[in-house]
């Protein structure tokens, strides 16, 4: 075993970092400020120009080609540099929820007319699947879409859709076959514009404010089955092949996030005095950091084996859910700790409470925490009565 980056990965990492600091820091006000699709779409293109909301797509396509493992290093280095944890969310969003499934569904034409624009920060996507009735029940889709001749007709709503208020194009699962179980889904490619699309107001979340989201409505809107992504009642496949990626390489920008805040927390410590003494030489304060650094660690080597395994190909369910589960709680977890450490001062606007406000959807998103449980429990034979008995 290797736990080093090797010398391309460490330069591409440092680069990153550098770039995030420099041209994506988030303003002073964002958190407390209406969304600005301006500032949104030209840190977007700067972020595109170096290679970040492409880098997993095959180079033919106008992406890197980079594998799962050094998409972990890019995202990790992206929620290290940059405060808006919120911009790298919807940068990670449009990469693995829309983007890797098109390259892995996608006909040769699709690809060919939708990724290079996507890759080089020009268009922006997103994959609007969450319905009000079908949240964690993702397969009850109530969204419908009708085969007239040589085309869909998609009527319904999606609720929580990362990036719908700035996406030029939407990857939509609808319900081809009502109650059709896992084949009763089929993914469509629709263009921001088509008729019969709306998108509501940007939502006024907790956290991730940088990450713009918004409703998505359907009435009657027409789309060319040459859009259809994938085969007809695919759309649970194109699906899962976005969650296999979003919830390895995107939980890796917190894990950027973490780092940045246990290096404050730690510098905070040293120099904030109570008693005389800095407060980092207090048991109480110092075994606490200590619990923030073992999460991080721990949630760090459960992510980078999932991203180790995604690029081989495995279909091992349990690694990601693991590694989903423990970044998220470890980050809300570290979130507490920073503005513990910082008392009253944690409390107040500031880096530990943006990101504990940041950290909270990370539960939530991706499939709750306790999906991941009932993942992992599945896999491992659990809780499943299709499962043959051994007599006794």
């Amino acid at each position: 075993m290797n736990f080093e980056l090797d010398a391309d990965s460490e330069e591409m990492r440092a680069m990153v970092v550098a770039f995030a600091r420099r041209e994506l820091a988030a303003r002073k006000d964002a958190a407390r400020t209406v969304f600005d699709p301006g500032d949104f779409r030209r840190r977007w293109r700067l972020a595109g120009a170096q290679g970040l909301v492409g880098g997993a797509v095959p180079v033919e396509y106008g992406g890197s080609g980079l594998d799962a493992v050094t998409s972990s290093v890019v995202m990790e280095a992206l929620g290290y540099g940059t405060e808006d944890t919120g911009f790298a969310f919807s940068v990670a969003a449009h990469l693995f929820a829309s983007l890797m499934p098109l390259v892995e569904f996608g006909t040769e034409e699709q690809k060919r007319e939708w990724l290079p624009a996507l890759c080089s920060g020009e268009r922006i996507a997103a994959h609007a699947i969450t319905e009000p009735e079908a949240g964690s029940d993702a397969l009850n889709l109530r969204t419908r879409a009708e085969r007239k001749g040589d085309e869909y007709v998609l009527q319904g709503s999606k609720c929580f859709t990362t990036n719908a208020p700035v996406a030029d194009v939407f990857v939509v699962q609808a319900a081809t076959e009502p109650n059709g179980g896992f084949f009763g889904l089929t993914a469509f490619i629709v263009e921001a514009g088509t008729p019969g699309l709306g998108v509501g107001p940007v939502y006024d979340k907790v956290g991730l404010r940088g990450s713009p989201t918004a409703d998505v409505h359907f009435d009657g809107c027409v789309v060319p089955a040459r859009q259809m992504l994938g085969a007809e009642g695919a759309g649970a496949s194109v699906f899962s092949a976005s969650m296999k990626w979003e919830r390895v390489c995107l939980f890796a920008i917190y894990l950027g996030a973490m780092r940045r805040i246990l290096e404050s927390t730690i510098e905070y410590a040293g120099e904030r005095e109570q008693f005389g003494s800095p407060i980092g030489g207090f048991q109480a304060v110092s075994h606490r950091i200590v619990d923030m650094t073992l999460r991080l660690e721990s949630a760090r080597l459960l992510l980078y084996k999932a991203a180790w395994q995604l690029t081989r190909g495995s279909r091992d369910e349990i690694a990601p859910a693991l590694a989903k589960l423990a970044v998220s709680e470890a980050a809300v977890q570290l979130g507490l700790d920073a503005v513990q450490v910082r008392g009253g001062l944690g409390m107040v606007e500031g880096e530990a409470e943006a990101f504990l406000r940041d950290a909270l959807p990370a539960r939530v998103f991706s499939g709750t925490s306790e999906i991941q449980k009932n993942n992992v429990a599945r896999a491992l034979g659990l809780g499943d009565n299709r499962r043959p008995r051994r007599r006794r």
